[in-house]
């Protein structure tokens, strides 16, 4: 298995970087896009890099944000036939709910996004409709092809991480603290064991190690490979993750995007080798 991030934040040569994420895959014969970034910034780096996305087979949308969505539109310019699977309750309504001081600005009684000085964080607007022909919606695990399996969340209580973090989604008419019920893992089996990829581990790093072992149980997990959303978390929580991700008993986890500089920092320093910062143009072959 070889993954080239196509974009991150960070890069360390002349290719463009964004806030966002894009992951080009080859597995067992066949091509995975995973994620689009936020702009065509990734295409023109994989372009840049003789990545041909054309030639790709698949897409998956890891989640339902617009700095991992709004980029398919050069995906589906270069690529007339691969689909993008995404979660079926993947929708056009994820908000970040709290001001620059840490605020929540709803309550349940609020009346809509519309009237409330919310930010929208979601897929951007119309393009569900706009590409329906390309896109699948997924339920329960999902075998994209041999090896390879989509994974929706499992743990329960994850709204109180949305809560927490002040991502809520507006559904039926009701404000909602975000359960991440959109957010899927990408698990594929390789010879030193499974390789997980989720683009922003908005559940919880350690509970999506946990969720993939009790779905492929007694199989060896390798490593984790995305963000980590961590960059507005405090020290105390990052240090609290890095040991229960130690307990999980995972030998590589390769991060950036959304866990921060220095949420990386903290986790070199507890984790050490185990930690890997990745940056456009990186590849990563397991």
């Amino acid at each position: 298995m070889k993954a080239v991030i196509l974009i991150d934040n960070i890069s360390e040569n002349e290719m463009r970087s964004e806030w966002g994420l894009a992951i080009h895959i080859d597995y067992n014969g066949q091509t995975i896009l995973l994620d689009a970034g936020t702009t065509g910034a990734f295409a023109e780096n994989a372009e840049a890099m003789g990545i041909d996305l054309a030639k790709v087979k698949y897409g998956v949308l890891s989640h339902a944000h617009y700095d991992h969505a709004d980029g398919f539109a050069a995906f589906f310019e270069r690529n007339t036939q691969a689909k993008v699977y995404l979660r079926s309750c993947c929708q056009e309504n994820c908000y970040d709910v709290k001001d620059k001081e840490g605020k929540k600005l709803i309550s349940a009684e609020s009346g809509g996004p519309k009237e409330t000085p919310v930010k929208y964080i979601g897929i951007k607007k119309g393009y569900l409709k706009e590409f329906e022909s390309r896109f699948v919606y997924v339920d329960k695990d999902y075998e994209l092809l041999p090896g390879a399996v989509l994974v929706p969340h499992k743990t329960e209580g994850l709204e109180k991480i949305g809560e927490k973090a002040g991502m809520y989604v507006y559904r039926d008419g009701v404000w909602r603290p975000d359960c991440y019920d959109h957010e899927q893992s990408l698990v594929l089996e390789t010879e030193r064991g499974l390789v997980i990829f989720n683009s922003c581990c908005h559940g919880g790093a350690d509970h999506i190690i946990s969720e993939a072992g009790n779905t492929f149980p007694g199989k060896r997990i390798y490593a984790l490979i995305g963000g980590f959303h961590l960059f507005k978390s405090s020290d105390e929580d990052i240090l609290k993750l890095a040991e229960r991700i130690r307990e999980t008993g995972i030998e590589r986890i390769y991060t950036g995007h959304c866990t921060g500089e220095h949420a990386m920092e903290l986790l070199k320093r507890e984790l050490g080798d185990m930690a890997v910062q990745i940056h456009t143009g990186m590849e990563i072959e397991i």
